[in-house]
Protein backbone atom coordinates (compact mmCIF):
# COMPACT_ATOMS: atom_id res chain seq x y z
CA UNK A 1 0.00 0.00 0.00
CA UNK A 2 1.56 3.32 -0.58
CA UNK A 3 2.40 6.22 1.64
CA UNK A 4 -0.93 8.93 0.67
CA UNK A 5 -3.61 5.70 1.37
CA UNK A 6 -1.50 4.69 4.46
CA UNK A 7 -2.07 7.61 5.99
CA UNK A 8 -5.66 7.92 4.33
CA UNK A 9 -5.85 4.72 6.81
CA UNK A 10 -4.67 6.30 9.80
CA UNK A 11 -6.32 9.57 9.71
CA UNK A 12 -9.90 7.85 9.01
CA UNK A 13 -9.39 5.15 11.72
CA UNK A 14 -8.13 8.30 14.48
CA UNK A 15 -11.74 9.35 13.27
CA UNK A 16 -13.66 6.15 14.04
CA UNK A 17 -11.44 5.41 17.40
CA UNK A 18 -12.08 8.63 18.93
CA UNK A 19 -15.80 8.69 18.39
CA UNK A 20 -16.10 4.78 19.27
CA UNK A 21 -14.98 5.02 22.91
CA UNK A 22 -17.16 7.60 23.83
CA UNK A 23 -19.36 4.95 23.84
CA UNK A 24 -21.03 3.09 26.55
CA UNK A 25 -24.23 1.27 25.00
CA UNK A 26 -21.76 -1.64 24.01
CA UNK A 27 -23.29 -5.07 23.95
CA UNK A 28 -20.13 -6.19 23.75
CA UNK A 29 -21.10 -10.02 22.41
CA UNK A 30 -18.69 -11.89 21.06
CA UNK A 31 -19.24 -12.60 17.20
CA UNK A 32 -18.47 -15.46 15.44
CA UNK A 33 -19.14 -15.33 11.52
CA UNK A 34 -18.66 -19.08 9.81
CA UNK A 35 -17.62 -18.79 6.23
CA UNK A 36 -18.79 -21.39 3.51
CA UNK A 37 -16.95 -21.83 0.42
CA UNK A 38 -19.18 -21.79 -2.61
CA UNK A 39 -22.35 -23.46 -0.76
CA UNK A 40 -25.82 -22.97 -2.38
CA UNK A 41 -28.96 -22.77 -0.74
CA UNK A 42 -29.24 -26.56 0.35
CA UNK A 43 -32.82 -27.77 0.47
CA UNK A 44 -33.84 -30.91 2.71
CA UNK A 45 -34.87 -32.32 0.01
CA UNK A 46 -31.28 -32.04 -1.95
CA UNK A 47 -29.30 -33.22 1.33
CA UNK A 48 -29.64 -32.92 4.79
CA UNK A 49 -27.41 -31.11 7.07
CA UNK A 50 -28.13 -31.61 10.47
CA UNK A 51 -25.60 -29.32 12.12
CA UNK A 52 -26.40 -26.27 10.04
CA UNK A 53 -30.10 -27.51 10.39
CA UNK A 54 -29.85 -27.86 14.07
CA UNK A 55 -28.40 -23.95 14.15
CA UNK A 56 -31.14 -22.82 12.07
CA UNK A 57 -34.02 -24.45 14.25
CA UNK A 58 -32.04 -22.07 17.10
CA UNK A 59 -32.06 -18.70 14.99
CA UNK A 60 -33.37 -16.50 12.83
CA UNK A 61 -33.11 -17.95 8.90
CA UNK A 62 -33.62 -15.86 6.01
CA UNK A 63 -34.87 -17.93 2.94
CA UNK A 64 -34.03 -16.06 0.43
CA UNK A 65 -30.64 -14.03 0.79
CA UNK A 66 -28.70 -13.48 -2.66
CA UNK A 67 -24.85 -12.67 -3.25
CA UNK A 68 -23.91 -9.15 -5.19
CA UNK A 69 -21.63 -11.26 -7.14
CA UNK A 70 -21.50 -15.02 -7.79
CA UNK A 71 -17.57 -14.77 -7.62
CA UNK A 72 -15.54 -15.33 -4.31
CA UNK A 73 -13.44 -12.17 -4.39
CA UNK A 74 -16.06 -9.32 -5.31
CA UNK A 75 -18.83 -11.27 -2.94
CA UNK A 76 -16.55 -11.52 -0.08
CA UNK A 77 -15.15 -7.91 -0.43
CA UNK A 78 -18.72 -6.59 -0.49
CA UNK A 79 -19.98 -8.48 2.11
CA UNK A 80 -16.98 -6.89 4.15
CA UNK A 81 -17.21 -3.62 3.26
CA UNK A 82 -21.01 -3.44 3.41
CA UNK A 83 -20.12 -1.85 -0.64
CA UNK A 84 -21.67 -2.82 -3.83
CA UNK A 85 -19.28 -4.25 -6.51
CA UNK A 86 -19.97 -1.42 -8.27
CA UNK A 87 -18.60 1.10 -5.43
CA UNK A 88 -15.59 -1.14 -4.93
CA UNK A 89 -14.70 -1.31 -8.75
CA UNK A 90 -13.94 -5.12 -7.86
CA UNK A 91 -15.45 -7.36 -10.43
CA UNK A 92 -12.33 -10.04 -10.13
CA UNK A 93 -9.79 -10.77 -8.40
CA UNK A 94 -7.31 -8.67 -9.35
CA UNK A 95 -7.81 -4.81 -7.78
CA UNK A 96 -7.94 -3.99 -4.26
CA UNK A 97 -10.57 -1.57 -2.39
CA UNK A 98 -8.66 0.53 -0.71
CA UNK A 99 -6.97 1.88 -3.99
CA UNK A 100 -10.58 3.22 -4.67
CA UNK A 101 -11.97 4.36 -2.10
CA UNK A 102 -10.71 3.90 2.03
CA UNK A 103 -13.71 1.94 2.87
CA UNK A 104 -14.19 0.65 6.47
CA UNK A 105 -14.60 -2.92 6.69
CA UNK A 106 -16.82 -4.77 9.54
CA UNK A 107 -14.15 -6.58 11.63
CA UNK A 108 -12.22 -2.98 11.21
CA UNK A 109 -15.21 -1.87 12.95
CA UNK A 110 -15.31 -3.59 15.64
CA UNK A 111 -11.66 -3.66 15.94
CA UNK A 112 -11.97 0.18 16.93
CA UNK A 113 -14.76 -0.89 19.42
CA UNK A 114 -11.85 -2.57 21.67
CA UNK A 115 -12.56 -6.06 19.87
CA UNK A 116 -10.00 -8.82 19.19
CA UNK A 117 -10.53 -9.68 15.69
CA UNK A 118 -9.72 -13.10 13.82
CA UNK A 119 -9.25 -14.43 10.75
CA UNK A 120 -9.05 -18.58 9.90
CA UNK A 121 -9.14 -19.65 6.62
CA UNK A 122 -10.99 -18.31 3.96
CA UNK A 123 -12.59 -14.95 4.55
CA UNK A 124 -11.14 -12.13 2.27
CA UNK A 125 -9.88 -13.68 -0.73
CA UNK A 126 -6.38 -14.01 -0.40
CA UNK A 127 -4.15 -12.40 -3.09
CA UNK A 128 -4.48 -8.78 -4.83
CA UNK A 129 -8.45 -8.37 -3.75
CA UNK A 130 -7.17 -8.20 -0.39
CA UNK A 131 -3.75 -6.40 -0.50
CA UNK A 132 -1.89 -10.23 -0.03
CA UNK A 133 -2.33 -9.38 3.11
CA UNK A 134 -6.19 -10.23 3.86
CA UNK A 135 -6.21 -6.75 4.54
CA UNK A 136 -3.94 -7.26 7.45
CA UNK A 137 -3.47 -5.30 10.33
CA UNK A 138 -6.53 -2.47 9.36
CA UNK A 139 -9.09 -5.58 9.81
CA UNK A 140 -7.58 -7.93 12.13
CA UNK A 141 -6.04 -7.75 15.31
CA UNK A 142 -3.82 -10.89 14.79
CA UNK A 143 -2.09 -11.89 11.35
CA UNK A 144 -4.75 -13.54 9.06
CA UNK A 145 -4.31 -17.74 9.56
CA UNK A 146 -4.46 -20.04 6.14
CA UNK A 147 -3.89 -23.80 6.68
CA UNK A 148 -0.74 -24.75 5.80
CA UNK A 149 -2.09 -27.65 3.77
CA UNK A 150 -4.10 -25.28 1.47
CA UNK A 151 -1.23 -25.29 -1.02
CA UNK A 152 -2.26 -28.82 -1.77
CA UNK A 153 -5.64 -28.02 -2.69
CA UNK A 154 -5.55 -28.02 -6.36
CA UNK A 155 -2.36 -30.86 -6.40
CA UNK A 156 -3.08 -34.35 -7.80
CA UNK A 157 -3.92 -36.17 -5.39
CA UNK A 158 -7.37 -37.75 -6.81
CA UNK A 159 -6.87 -41.63 -7.79
CA UNK A 160 -7.96 -42.56 -11.36
CA UNK A 161 -9.61 -46.04 -10.99
CA UNK A 162 -8.73 -47.29 -14.41
CA UNK A 163 -4.66 -46.31 -14.51
CA UNK A 164 -4.51 -45.80 -10.53
CA UNK A 165 -2.84 -42.40 -11.80
CA UNK A 166 -2.64 -39.18 -9.66
CA UNK A 167 -5.01 -36.61 -10.92
CA UNK A 168 -6.51 -33.58 -10.41
CA UNK A 169 -9.61 -33.82 -10.74
CA UNK A 170 -13.05 -32.19 -10.16
CA UNK A 171 -14.53 -35.34 -8.02
CA UNK A 172 -12.18 -36.53 -5.25
CA UNK A 173 -13.23 -38.47 -2.58
CA UNK A 174 -9.88 -38.93 -0.30
CA UNK A 175 -8.63 -40.95 2.55
CA UNK A 176 -7.11 -38.53 4.59
CA UNK A 177 -4.14 -40.34 6.26
CA UNK A 178 -2.57 -40.88 2.35
CA UNK A 179 -3.24 -36.62 1.65
CA UNK A 180 0.25 -34.18 1.92
CA UNK A 181 0.63 -33.89 6.16
CA UNK A 182 -1.90 -36.62 6.35
CA UNK A 183 -4.84 -33.86 7.13
CA UNK A 184 -7.08 -31.14 4.81
CA UNK A 185 -7.12 -27.48 4.77
CA UNK A 186 -10.91 -27.89 6.95
CA UNK A 187 -9.75 -29.60 9.13
CA UNK A 188 -6.85 -27.14 10.17
CA UNK A 189 -8.64 -24.49 9.92
CA UNK A 190 -11.50 -26.27 12.48
CA UNK A 191 -8.76 -26.73 15.21
CA UNK A 192 -7.09 -23.38 14.62
CA UNK A 193 -10.99 -21.58 15.45
CA UNK A 194 -11.00 -24.38 18.44
CA UNK A 195 -7.99 -23.02 19.78
CA UNK A 196 -8.64 -19.62 19.89
CA UNK A 197 -11.96 -19.89 21.28
CA UNK A 198 -10.40 -21.75 24.30
CA UNK A 199 -7.36 -20.07 24.48
CA UNK A 200 -8.51 -16.75 23.78
CA UNK A 201 -7.98 -13.24 25.88
CA UNK A 202 -10.90 -13.44 27.82
CA UNK A 203 -10.95 -9.90 29.47
CA UNK A 204 -11.91 -8.23 25.67
CA UNK A 205 -14.95 -9.24 23.57
CA UNK A 206 -13.92 -10.96 19.94
CA UNK A 207 -15.18 -11.19 16.20
CA UNK A 208 -13.95 -14.68 14.69
CA UNK A 209 -14.65 -15.23 11.25
CA UNK A 210 -14.04 -18.83 10.12
CA UNK A 211 -13.76 -19.59 6.21
CA UNK A 212 -14.29 -23.33 5.42
CA UNK A 213 -13.11 -23.84 1.76
CA UNK A 214 -15.69 -26.87 0.79
CA UNK A 215 -17.57 -27.21 -1.21
CA UNK A 216 -15.74 -25.10 -3.73
CA UNK A 217 -14.42 -27.60 -6.49
CA UNK A 218 -12.20 -29.16 -6.37
CA UNK A 219 -15.15 -31.71 -4.88
CA UNK A 220 -11.87 -33.51 -2.28
CA UNK A 221 -13.36 -34.67 1.04
CA UNK A 222 -13.01 -37.37 3.18
CA UNK A 223 -14.51 -40.48 0.93
CA UNK A 224 -17.02 -42.03 4.10
CA UNK A 225 -19.38 -38.94 3.19
CA UNK A 226 -20.36 -40.37 -0.38
CA UNK A 227 -21.48 -43.14 1.53
CA UNK A 228 -24.13 -41.06 3.45
CA UNK A 229 -25.25 -39.96 -0.48
CA UNK A 230 -26.18 -43.58 -2.19
CA UNK A 231 -26.27 -42.42 -6.05
CA UNK A 232 -29.66 -44.09 -5.96
CA UNK A 233 -31.15 -40.94 -4.10
CA UNK A 234 -29.36 -37.90 -6.12
CA UNK A 235 -31.79 -36.85 -8.91
CA UNK A 236 -30.93 -34.84 -11.97
CA UNK A 237 -31.89 -31.30 -12.66
CA UNK A 238 -35.22 -30.82 -14.05
CA UNK A 239 -34.36 -28.87 -17.24
CA UNK A 240 -30.34 -29.99 -17.93
CA UNK A 241 -30.26 -28.53 -21.04
CA UNK A 242 -29.75 -24.72 -22.23
CA UNK A 243 -33.38 -23.33 -22.61
CA UNK A 244 -34.26 -21.75 -26.06
CA UNK A 245 -35.42 -18.37 -24.28
CA UNK A 246 -31.71 -18.17 -22.40
CA UNK A 247 -29.92 -14.68 -24.01
CA UNK A 248 -26.79 -15.87 -24.94
CA UNK A 249 -25.13 -13.74 -22.80
CA UNK A 250 -26.20 -15.16 -19.80
CA UNK A 251 -24.56 -18.43 -20.86
CA UNK A 252 -21.01 -18.85 -19.22
CA UNK A 253 -18.86 -22.32 -20.05
CA UNK A 254 -18.34 -23.51 -16.92
CA UNK A 255 -14.47 -23.42 -17.61
CA UNK A 256 -12.82 -24.53 -14.55
CA UNK A 257 -15.29 -27.71 -14.70
CA UNK A 258 -14.50 -28.49 -17.87
CA UNK A 259 -10.20 -28.22 -16.88
CA UNK A 260 -10.20 -30.75 -14.42
CA UNK A 261 -9.21 -34.11 -15.25
CA UNK A 262 -11.79 -36.00 -15.00
CA UNK A 263 -14.27 -33.73 -16.89
CA UNK A 264 -11.77 -33.07 -19.75
CA UNK A 265 -11.62 -36.62 -20.53
CA UNK A 266 -15.15 -36.49 -21.73
CA UNK A 267 -14.54 -34.32 -24.14
CA UNK A 268 -17.64 -32.28 -23.59
CA UNK A 269 -17.74 -29.60 -26.75
CA UNK A 270 -17.26 -26.23 -26.16
CA UNK A 271 -19.27 -23.80 -24.79
CA UNK A 272 -22.63 -25.15 -25.01
CA UNK A 273 -21.74 -28.97 -24.71
CA UNK A 274 -23.80 -30.53 -22.01
CA UNK A 275 -22.85 -32.66 -18.84
CA UNK A 276 -23.62 -36.59 -19.24
CA UNK A 277 -26.49 -37.67 -17.23
CA UNK A 278 -24.05 -40.38 -15.42
CA UNK A 279 -21.52 -37.61 -14.74
CA UNK A 280 -24.38 -34.80 -13.43
CA UNK A 281 -25.67 -37.18 -11.07
CA UNK A 282 -22.09 -37.86 -9.94
CA UNK A 283 -20.91 -34.35 -9.61
CA UNK A 284 -24.42 -33.75 -7.55
CA UNK A 285 -23.87 -36.64 -5.02
CA UNK A 286 -20.03 -35.26 -4.39
CA UNK A 287 -20.71 -32.05 -3.84
CA UNK A 288 -23.73 -32.91 -1.37
CA UNK A 289 -20.87 -35.41 0.05
CA UNK A 290 -18.63 -32.13 0.47
CA UNK A 291 -21.41 -30.20 1.95
CA UNK A 292 -22.12 -32.96 4.39
CA UNK A 293 -18.12 -33.03 5.63
CA UNK A 294 -18.29 -29.19 6.11
CA UNK A 295 -21.06 -29.81 8.18
CA UNK A 296 -19.70 -32.05 10.67
CA UNK A 297 -16.51 -29.30 10.70
CA UNK A 298 -19.50 -26.49 11.76
CA UNK A 299 -20.92 -28.91 14.19
CA UNK A 300 -17.17 -29.65 15.91
CA UNK A 301 -17.16 -25.84 15.79
CA UNK A 302 -19.97 -25.03 17.46
CA UNK A 303 -19.56 -27.44 20.16
CA UNK A 304 -16.42 -24.98 21.42
CA UNK A 305 -19.13 -21.70 21.11
CA UNK A 306 -21.37 -20.42 23.99
CA UNK A 307 -24.75 -20.06 24.14
CA UNK A 308 -24.22 -15.97 24.41
CA UNK A 309 -22.05 -15.66 21.31
CA UNK A 310 -23.60 -13.75 18.34
CA UNK A 311 -23.57 -16.63 15.23
CA UNK A 312 -23.86 -15.90 11.78
CA UNK A 313 -23.28 -18.33 8.86
CA UNK A 314 -23.52 -17.97 4.88
CA UNK A 315 -22.11 -18.32 1.99
CA UNK A 316 -20.59 -16.04 -0.46
CA UNK A 317 -22.61 -17.36 -3.35
CA UNK A 318 -24.28 -20.54 -4.61
CA UNK A 319 -23.45 -23.17 -7.07
CA UNK A 320 -25.09 -24.28 -10.04
CA UNK A 321 -25.61 -28.51 -10.44
CA UNK A 322 -27.04 -28.46 -14.11
CA UNK A 323 -30.10 -26.74 -13.93
CA UNK A 324 -30.23 -25.08 -17.34
CA UNK A 325 -27.15 -26.70 -18.27
CA UNK A 326 -25.02 -24.73 -16.31
CA UNK A 327 -22.17 -25.43 -13.57
CA UNK A 328 -20.08 -23.78 -10.83
CA UNK A 329 -21.19 -19.93 -10.55
CA UNK A 330 -20.75 -17.32 -12.83
CA UNK A 331 -24.12 -15.97 -13.52
CA UNK A 332 -27.12 -14.20 -12.29
CA UNK A 333 -29.40 -17.46 -11.80
CA UNK A 334 -30.83 -18.17 -8.25
CA UNK A 335 -28.44 -21.04 -8.11
CA UNK A 336 -25.56 -18.90 -8.08
CA UNK A 337 -26.44 -16.30 -5.90
CA UNK A 338 -28.86 -17.87 -3.22
CA UNK A 339 -27.43 -19.16 -0.14
CA UNK A 340 -27.85 -20.11 3.48
CA UNK A 341 -28.03 -17.25 6.14
CA UNK A 342 -28.59 -18.15 9.16
CA UNK A 343 -28.69 -15.09 12.77
CA UNK A 344 -28.04 -16.57 16.41
CA UNK A 345 -29.07 -13.78 18.45
CA UNK A 346 -29.08 -14.10 21.92
CA UNK A 347 -32.85 -12.66 23.23
CA UNK A 348 -33.86 -13.25 19.74
CA UNK A 349 -37.10 -15.84 19.31
CA UNK A 350 -36.09 -18.42 16.11
CA UNK A 351 -38.02 -17.96 13.16
CA UNK A 352 -38.08 -18.06 9.54
CA UNK A 353 -37.86 -15.02 6.81
CA UNK A 354 -38.85 -15.29 3.26
CA UNK A 355 -38.41 -11.36 2.34
CA UNK A 356 -35.70 -11.09 -0.35
CA UNK A 357 -32.30 -9.81 1.44
CA UNK A 358 -28.90 -8.85 0.51
CA UNK A 359 -25.65 -10.26 2.00
CA UNK A 360 -24.93 -6.63 2.24
CA UNK A 361 -27.16 -6.43 5.06
CA UNK A 362 -24.68 -8.32 7.26
CA UNK A 363 -22.53 -5.63 8.26
CA UNK A 364 -25.28 -2.84 9.38
CA UNK A 365 -27.00 -5.65 11.18
CA UNK A 366 -24.12 -6.65 13.56
CA UNK A 367 -23.38 -3.30 13.64
CA UNK A 368 -27.05 -2.82 14.78
CA UNK A 369 -27.39 -5.53 17.15
CA UNK A 370 -24.01 -4.86 18.83
CA UNK A 371 -24.65 -1.23 19.50
CA UNK A 372 -22.19 0.20 17.78
CA UNK A 373 -22.96 4.06 17.48
CA UNK A 374 -20.88 4.91 14.42
CA UNK A 375 -21.05 8.09 12.05
CA UNK A 376 -22.48 6.33 9.40
CA UNK A 377 -25.18 7.10 6.51
CA UNK A 378 -26.95 5.04 3.65
CA UNK A 379 -24.65 5.44 0.77
CA UNK A 380 -25.50 8.13 -1.97
CA UNK A 381 -24.54 6.13 -4.43
CA UNK A 382 -22.02 4.32 -5.81
CA UNK A 383 -19.39 7.19 -6.27
CA UNK A 384 -19.54 8.36 -2.09
CA UNK A 385 -16.20 7.72 -0.92
CA UNK A 386 -17.24 8.45 2.45
CA UNK A 387 -15.12 5.68 4.61
CA UNK A 388 -17.92 4.34 6.20
CA UNK A 389 -21.53 3.62 4.93
CA UNK A 390 -23.54 1.08 4.01
CA UNK A 391 -25.07 0.33 0.36
CA UNK A 392 -27.03 -2.81 2.81
CA UNK A 393 -30.04 -2.72 5.29
CA UNK A 394 -30.10 -3.34 9.15
CA UNK A 395 -31.80 -6.55 8.85
CA UNK A 396 -33.17 -6.65 12.45
CA UNK A 397 -36.73 -4.33 11.81
CA UNK A 398 -37.46 -7.85 9.84
CA UNK A 399 -36.33 -10.36 13.07
CA UNK A 400 -38.30 -8.56 15.16
CA UNK A 401 -41.42 -8.07 12.96
CA UNK A 402 -41.84 -4.63 12.80
CA UNK A 403 -43.23 -4.41 9.69
CA UNK A 404 -43.94 -0.47 9.65
CA UNK A 405 -40.16 -0.01 9.57
CA UNK A 406 -38.81 -2.51 7.18
CA UNK A 407 -37.88 -0.99 4.09
CA UNK A 408 -36.53 -4.20 1.89
CA UNK A 409 -38.67 -6.27 -0.86
CA UNK A 410 -35.88 -6.92 -2.95
CA UNK A 411 -32.08 -8.05 -3.74
CA UNK A 412 -29.69 -6.74 -6.51
CA UNK A 413 -27.07 -8.73 -7.91
CA UNK A 414 -24.60 -8.57 -11.01
CA UNK A 415 -22.67 -10.50 -13.25
CA UNK A 416 -20.22 -9.03 -15.62
CA UNK A 417 -19.12 -10.74 -19.40
CA UNK A 418 -16.65 -10.13 -21.54
CA UNK A 419 -18.92 -9.90 -24.79
CA UNK A 420 -22.48 -11.90 -25.71
CA UNK A 421 -20.74 -14.73 -27.47
CA UNK A 422 -19.71 -16.64 -24.27
CA UNK A 423 -15.33 -16.92 -24.75
CA UNK A 424 -12.80 -18.87 -22.67
CA UNK A 425 -13.42 -15.67 -20.48
CA UNK A 426 -16.75 -15.42 -19.71
CA UNK A 427 -16.70 -16.99 -16.35
CA UNK A 428 -13.84 -14.75 -15.48
CA UNK A 429 -13.20 -11.79 -17.10
CA UNK A 430 -10.82 -9.35 -16.08
CA UNK A 431 -11.67 -5.63 -15.36
CA UNK A 432 -10.34 -4.40 -18.55
CA UNK A 433 -12.27 -7.15 -20.60
CA UNK A 434 -15.39 -6.29 -19.31
CA UNK A 435 -17.51 -4.62 -21.48
CA UNK A 436 -21.09 -6.13 -21.02
CA UNK A 437 -23.49 -5.65 -16.89
CA UNK A 438 -25.94 -7.92 -16.23
CA UNK A 439 -28.19 -6.34 -13.38
CA UNK A 440 -30.57 -8.25 -11.92
CA UNK A 441 -33.20 -7.88 -9.27
CA UNK A 442 -35.19 -10.31 -7.10
CA UNK A 443 -38.50 -10.06 -5.83
CA UNK A 444 -40.07 -13.05 -3.65
CA UNK A 445 -42.17 -13.72 -7.25
CA UNK A 446 -39.60 -12.91 -9.74
CA UNK A 447 -35.99 -12.57 -10.78
CA UNK A 448 -35.11 -9.68 -13.50
CA UNK A 449 -32.32 -9.17 -15.57
CA UNK A 450 -30.88 -6.77 -17.90
CA UNK A 451 -27.65 -6.98 -19.52
CA UNK A 452 -25.97 -3.85 -20.45
CA UNK A 453 -23.07 -2.00 -22.32
CA UNK A 454 -20.49 -1.31 -19.02
CA UNK A 455 -17.55 1.19 -19.52
CA UNK A 456 -14.44 -0.34 -17.85
CA UNK A 457 -12.56 2.39 -17.45
CA UNK A 458 -15.46 5.28 -16.23
CA UNK A 459 -17.54 2.84 -14.50
CA UNK A 460 -20.43 3.88 -15.96
CA UNK A 461 -23.67 1.92 -17.80
CA UNK A 462 -25.71 2.76 -20.94
CA UNK A 463 -29.25 1.41 -20.53
CA UNK A 464 -30.26 1.67 -23.93
CA UNK A 465 -27.64 -0.49 -25.28
CA UNK A 466 -28.89 -4.16 -24.23
CA UNK A 467 -27.95 -7.52 -24.74
CA UNK A 468 -30.66 -9.14 -23.33
CA UNK A 469 -33.17 -9.56 -20.76
CA UNK A 470 -34.37 -12.16 -18.75
CA UNK A 471 -37.76 -12.71 -16.52
CA UNK A 472 -38.53 -15.57 -14.52
CA UNK A 473 -42.16 -16.04 -12.17
CA UNK A 474 -40.43 -18.05 -9.28
CA UNK A 475 -44.22 -18.88 -8.83
CA UNK A 476 -44.40 -21.24 -11.58
CA UNK A 477 -40.50 -21.84 -12.20
CA UNK A 478 -38.29 -21.84 -9.78
CA UNK A 479 -35.22 -22.94 -11.92
CA UNK A 480 -35.82 -20.12 -13.79
CA UNK A 481 -36.01 -22.18 -17.40
CA UNK A 482 -38.91 -20.19 -19.11
CA UNK A 483 -38.17 -16.93 -19.76
CA UNK A 484 -41.23 -14.88 -20.22
CA UNK A 485 -39.82 -11.27 -20.94
CA UNK A 486 -41.86 -11.29 -24.43
CA UNK A 487 -44.84 -12.14 -22.94
CA UNK A 488 -47.50 -9.78 -23.48
CA UNK A 489 -49.46 -10.46 -20.38
CA UNK A 490 -45.74 -10.08 -18.09
CA UNK A 491 -45.36 -6.13 -19.99
CA UNK A 492 -46.18 -4.30 -16.86
CA UNK A 493 -44.42 -6.73 -14.54
CA UNK A 494 -41.30 -6.14 -16.90
CA UNK A 495 -41.39 -2.49 -17.03
CA UNK A 496 -42.14 -1.93 -13.58
CA UNK A 497 -38.48 -4.23 -12.38
CA UNK A 498 -37.06 -2.46 -15.28
CA UNK A 499 -37.69 0.81 -13.90
CA UNK A 500 -36.76 -0.70 -10.11
CA UNK A 501 -33.62 -1.59 -11.15
CA UNK A 502 -32.56 1.22 -13.21
CA UNK A 503 -33.68 3.71 -10.10
CA UNK A 504 -31.47 1.63 -7.91
CA UNK A 505 -28.32 1.24 -9.71
CA UNK A 506 -28.38 4.92 -11.35
CA UNK A 507 -30.29 6.83 -9.24
CA UNK A 508 -31.19 10.38 -10.74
Amino acid sequence: MNMLIFLKVLFCVDIVYSITLTNNSINKSNVLIIFVDDMRHLTEKEVYLPNIQKLARESIQFRNAFAQQSLCAPSRNSILTGRRPDALHLYDFYSYWRDVGNFSTMPQIFKEFGYDTYSVGKVFHPGKSSNFTDDYPYSWTYIPYHPPSEKYKNSAVCKDKKTKRLQKNLICPITVKTQPGSTLPDIETLKYSIDILNQRNRSKPFLLAVGFHKPHIPLKYPHQYLKRVPLSNVTPPNKPYMPIEMPLVAWHPWSDVRHRDDIKALNISFPFGTMPTKWSLKIRQSYYAASLYVDDLIGQLMGHVDNDTIVVLTSDHGWSLGENGLWAKYSNFDVALKVPLIFRIPGFHPKSITTPVELLDIFPTLVDIVGLTIPTHKCRGFNDKSTLCFDGTSLVSLMRNNASTVNKSFAISQYPRPGVYPTINSDKPRLKHIKIMGYSIRTKRYRYTEWISFNNTQFTRNWDEIYGIELYNHILDDEESDNLHLEAKYTHVRQKLSRLLRQHIDPK
